[in-house]
């Protein structure tokens, strides 16, 4: 790469729990000959997606090259957060040749496509690209639909954005490829359902694939030269005119739990949360008596994943789990009296 080409970058969004981790994972394990670098985003304060990152460091993508960033979104701390990081990353004693950035799953893409044009960073970086994933199971479910009331006379005025809604389309708007994300799940009807609820959102015609597992040809979504920081005015958001957004529909809590011998009861007591208090997503590495492993707990709404990943070693075996709702329901005692059963 000349001193002059820009470094493309490639912005990974979509939902909570999306897979947009195991999508980076995937491009990471097949980095096509290229050096990387990650910036990844969470929401919470438990990072978690970046651990896992760092667990699949190699010589194309070391450990110092994966940047975690908690806490917030960074479409919304960019000078504070963003800027710094890309600047950091860029001064690399070896420079990537191509940086991916997860986005938190609640993280509006339009605002952090706008920060490519801060002086600071325009000259070395673009956007190589947007790709947005959407999971299809959920999607068809009408997880991301607006709410609609029937008593109104016009069916298309209407219908009301849900904050899922609001956040959902805008991830789609900016999208260069949209991805249909647990294919094996969702199935035929699932993923025609899927595909008829996106197609009215979209801006522009878009590919639109289904994946399962994150496999892809990273050649499919990796090389778009779309430089989509140049292009906003194709990608509407609902903030478009607003000086300044907030993720206030949305909070977090960090649930410390004592060692646990039961993972079923936990994996349980989780898709009761959904149910019961609309928890949207739990993530974490919760301690398991008599097992030298940490375990890692992923779930999007009531559909729960476990696995044993790597050793405590002489880490502390401390459990925790970030969970993710809307603002009204997150009440951290009555969501720690149902993980402690």
């Amino acid at each position: 790469m000349s001193q002059l080409a820009k470094i493309p970058v490639t912005i990974v969004t979509g939902f909570l729990g999306a897979g947009k981790t195991t999508l980076i994972r995937h491009l990471m394990a097949n980095p096509q000959g290229k050096r990387l670098a990650v910036l990844v985003n969470e929401f919470g304060t438990l990072g978690v997606d970046g651990a896992i990152l760092k667990s699949c460091a190699d010589a194309n993508c070391p450990a110092e090259n994966i940047v975690e960033l908690a806490n917030g979104c960074i479409c919304c701390t960019v000078a504070e957060d963003f800027i710094p990081t890309i600047e950091a990353l860029l001064a690399l004693p070896t420079k990537p040749d191509h940086i991916l950035i997860e986005t938190s799953g609640l993280a509006l893409p339009k605002p952090l496509l706008k920060a490519f044009d801060w002086p600071a960073i325009r000259s070395k970086i673009t956007v190589d690209g947007v790709i947005t994933l959407a999971d299809a199971e959920a999607v068809a479910a009408g997880t991301f639909a607006p709410e609609d009331h029937p008593a109104s006379l016009n069916a298309s005025a209407h219908e009301h954005e849900t904050p899922l809604s609001e956040v959902f389309e805008d991830q789609i708007s900016c999208a260069d490829i949209v991805l249909l994300t647990k294919a094996d799940l969702a199935g035929p009807e699932g993923l025609a359902a899927a595909r008829a609820a996106i197609v009215p959102e979209l801006p522009r015609a878009l590919p639109i694939l289904e994946i399962t597992g994150g496999v892809i040809d990273p050649r499919v979504i990796l090389g778009l030269n779309a430089a989509a920081e140049d292009g906003l005015d194709a990608r509407p958001s609902h903030h478009d005119g607003e000086e300044e957004h907030e993720h206030e529909d949305f909070d977090s809590a960090t649930i410390a739990l004592p060692e646990i011998t039961d993972p079923e009861a936990l994996k349980a007591a989780i898709i009761r949360l959904a149910h019961e208090q609309k928890i949207l997503r739990v993530k974490g590495y919760v301690a398991v008596a008599g097992k030298p492993m940490r375990l890692l707990v992923q779930a999007v709404g009531a559909r729960v994943s476990t696995q044993f990943d790597s050793p405590w070693g002489s880490a502390p075996r401390l459990s925790r789990l970030v969970v993710i709702a809307e603002h009204d329901h997150i009440d951290e005692a009555a969501i720690r009296a149902v993980l402690e059963g």
